[in-house]
């Protein structure tokens, strides 16, 4: 009884930990960068190169505007230790992907591609997705062409635009882990 009551507090005290939200907001004079702000600290983040939309739609390289959830976090494990996160995790394998084709069945959602198919995978030669958190955006239920492979991921050097996700440096994206949740709001716009 005395272990289960420890692993009840224990619990709760982990909880305790995680952020209940975090907020993108874009950058004045450049909605293609923003701050992602958590807790009362703030990181410079860059957003897709058609700023944050109301409306996404597959292919216009915005951000979506609204309240999501991460889902799980998807980390290189040949390139970096686990690191800490409240998160459900899982290393990205060579023939990990993500189906961006409205068409598909499978769309957005994660896929297994075979030597030579095409497809957008994970593991990348760049650092992109050495840690890639995946988001519930477009996720139940999933509407082809409302966009796909909606991410919190690490920055270009030079905070160039995504395809629609957030990027971040590797410190803030590790920082942000630790006390991130499936129960974390993270509201964009």
């Amino acid at each position: 009884m005395e272990s289960n009551h420890f692993s009840t507090v224990y619990a709760t005290a982990a909880l305790d930990m995680t952020l209940s939200a975090i907020r993108v907001r874009a950058a004045a004079g450049d909605p293609r960068r923003g701050w992602l702000t958590a807790d009362g600290w703030s990181v410079p983040v860059a957003l897709g190169r058609g700023g944050i939309l109301a409306n996404k739609r597959e292919g216009d390289g915005g951000t979506p505007r609204g309240t999501f959830h991460p889902l799980r976090l998807w980390w290189r494990a040949d390139r970096h230790a686990m690191p800490r996160t409240f998160l459900p995790i899982r290393p990205i394998r060579p023939e990990d992907a993500w189906c961006e084709d409205p068409r598909d069945r499978h769309y957005n959602q994660p896929i297994r591609l075979v030597r030579d198919q095409a497809g957008d995978r994970l593991m990348r030669e760049d650092h992109l997705y050495d840690f890639v958190v995946e988001l519930d955006h477009n996720a139940a239920p999933r509407i082809a062409g409302r966009g796909s492979a909606v991410f919190l991921h690490l920055a270009r050097n030079d905070f160039s635009p995504t395809a629609g996700c957030v990027s971040m440096t590797k410190s803030a994206m590790l920082r942000l882990l630790r006390r991130l949740s499936p129960r974390t709001k993270i509201m964009i716009g």
